[in-house]
């Protein structure tokens, strides 16, 4: 027992690890011999196998998350003198995209309890140039999304569910990225299922699938037989290796969150909840654990902990970002985080990423519990 410790003490515990198999290794091999490394047959299972699990009628597979997203703005044409609803604490990709078509970020706090955004706070922040809402399924959770469907249908607005973290995700037992206009996913490695880069993107909707297929690839559609350009679009193609290699591991994807949800159940019953604000799951829905992410209390420096856990070689890190406190968005729109979004702001400064993935065993789990427990106490 006392070798095992000090092997774990002495291993590096990174934040997030992709379970890569020889058969996933096979198929990129297949493809690299084949000579067909661009939208080939891969990209076209990958897509199948997206609207079979979350049950809608189309897909396509594209660079990386942050293209879906971009894609699905420009899809839905909002640019210019519109304003997207976004939550406050995500990813900074969430609210830069609505910046890349030209229209205005207008932020929402979070419930702080389940990172997602306060379906509460949103139809405050409507306004006559509000075009679309993109709520986040923060972590892997999902977000109340019947309740920002409402808001939509309500307010005749379009909704993008940014399901980067989420693929799998259920709320009252459908797939998160199936109730909006669009839904959107990420292959990026600290994701459930990786390519290394890229997205899918799903819709119900044949035009937009259309549009979104016309623009990843350059706006190329064959017109009377020849080839030719219909749109001023992007090259957001994702590779036929990069296919291959994510869509065996769709397979595993259960397993892979069932597990999961079993070291979720470890930390949640031996963390020292005293120090820390642990990850609420809501009745509606289930939790994917891309990130295993809780709040430190602020009495102890987040920021201090991170890199004494990481001396003791146990990957932690901040979950994800205020956006509006970023300095980019500071510099243009000079929002006072305090007052306007307490939550995220909190969120960002207390949080802590812990290690949750496949490749992560039980005893692993322990040391970092065991580590954390004691710098906190």
């Amino acid at each position: 027992m006392a070798n095992k410790l000090n092997e774990m003490m002495s291993t590096f515990i990174p934040l997030a690890k992709p379970n890569i198999l020889e058969q996933d290794i096979q198929l990129v091999n297949d493809v690299l011999r084949s000579g067909m490394l661009v939208q080939g047959k891969y990209v076209n299972e990958l897509e199948t196998s997206f609207t079979k699990l979350c049950q809608t009628a189309y897909a396509s597979a594209v660079s990386n998350g942050t293209a879906t997203l971009h894609l699905a703005l420009i899809a839905l044409g909002i640019g210019k003198d519109d304003e997207v609803i976004v939550p406050a604490f995500s990813y900074i990709a969430t609210a830069n995209v609505v910046e890349l078509v030209g229209a205005t970020p207008v932020f929402v706090d979070i419930d702080i309890s389940t990172f997602n955004i306060d379906v509460l706070k949103i139809e405050q922040a409507i306004t006559p140039k509000t075009k679309a809402i993109i709520p986040v399924h923060e972590f892997g959770l999902a977000c109340d999304i019947e309740a920002v469907m409402k808001i939509a249908v309500k307010h005749n607005l379009a909704v993008i569910e940014d399901a980067a973290c989420a693929l799998g995700a259920l709320y009252n037992g459908k797939h998160v990225g199936s109730f909006g206009q669009f839904g959107s996913f990420s292959l990026h490695p600290r994701k459930a299922i990786s390519s290394g880069e890229g997205g899918v993107l799903i819709t119900n909707n044949e035009t937009l699938d259309k549009k979104i297929k016309l623009l990843r690839n350059h706006g190329t559609e064959i017109i009377n037989g020849k080839m030719d350009f219909s749109e001023f679009g992007y090259n957001y193609r994702l590779t036929d290796f990069q296919a291959a290699l994510v869509y065996s591991q769709m397979e595993r994807l259960q397993a892979s969150i069932d597990y999961k949800n079993k070291l979720a159940i470890i930390y949640n019953q031996q963390l020292n909840t005293s120090k820390m604000q642990l990850p609420h799951i809501p009745d509606y829905t289930t939790h994917t654990w891309q990130t295993y992410h809780v709040i430190i209390n602020e009495t102890i420096n987040r920021n201090e902990l991170i890199v004494t856990l990481r001396e003791k070689n146990i990957g932690v890190n901040y979950g994800a970002q205020c956006m509006p406190y970023m300095q980019s968005f500071q510099q243009k729109y000079k929002l006072n985080c305090e007052a306007l979004f307490p939550n995220a702001l909190r969120a960002y400064k207390q949080g802590l990423a812990l290690p949750i993935y496949d490749l992560l065993n039980k005893e692993q789990v322990n040391y970092i519990i065991n580590t954390i427990n004691k710098l906190v106490s």
